[in-house]
């Protein structure tokens, strides 16, 4: 299986921004946004679950650990769903890690228009699939970060969780 797109680039060559009160800020060497995309197949998972762990090191994006499997956990998640669930609609899903100076997002994005929605666990239910948003959700929240479906232009949608580099304290 080949994942194509452009998965390292180079975001050191990125111009400074200007900051909304003061001087230019120069971004951080490992900021950057990097997607590529992987056939819908049930292979696809690992494989991006491989890829993005990768970049993120070889980047130097300074996770903990513990933030590292949560961001991959995430990944699978929403591989595994757009895989299950967008195949008759979409070929190939599209995989986003966006880097910010304090930010990380992870996004997952398939030609299907359904807005899928966490199920809530029910203990007497006999199936135990269909449970992986309600997984992503609990994961983002305990982090501190959110999760949004948004619309393509193309009548697709992208899955996407963002949570902070730095785990916040408990005070807020």
């Amino acid at each position: 299986m080949e994942i194509r797109g452009d998965t390292f680039p180079e975001p050191s060559g990125r111009a400074p921004t200007a900051a909304p009160d003061g001087p230019a800020v120069r971004p951080r060497p490992y900021e950057g946004t990097w997607r590529f995309t992987a056939p819908v197949r049930d292979s696809s998972v690992p494989r991006a679950r491989h890829t993005v762990r990768d970049l993120l090191r070889r980047g130097g994006v300074p996770l903990s650990e513990e933030l590292l499997h949560s961001l991959l956990l995430i990944l699978s998640e929403l591989v595994t769903n757009a895989v299950r669930h967008a195949a008759l609609l979409s070929t190939e899903i599209g995989v986003e890690v966006v880097v910010g100076a304090d930010r990380v997002w992870i996004g997952v994005e398939d030609g299907h228009p359904y807005r899928p929605s966490a199920l809530a666990a029910d203990p007497d239910r006999e199936h135990t699939g269909g449970r992986g948003l309600l997984l992503v959700t609990a994961i983002v929240a305990e982090a501190g970060g959110s999760c949004e479906v948004l619309q393509t232009a193309s009548g697709g949608k992208v899955v996407r969780a963002v949570l902070p580099l730095w785990p916040t304290s408990p005070a807020g």
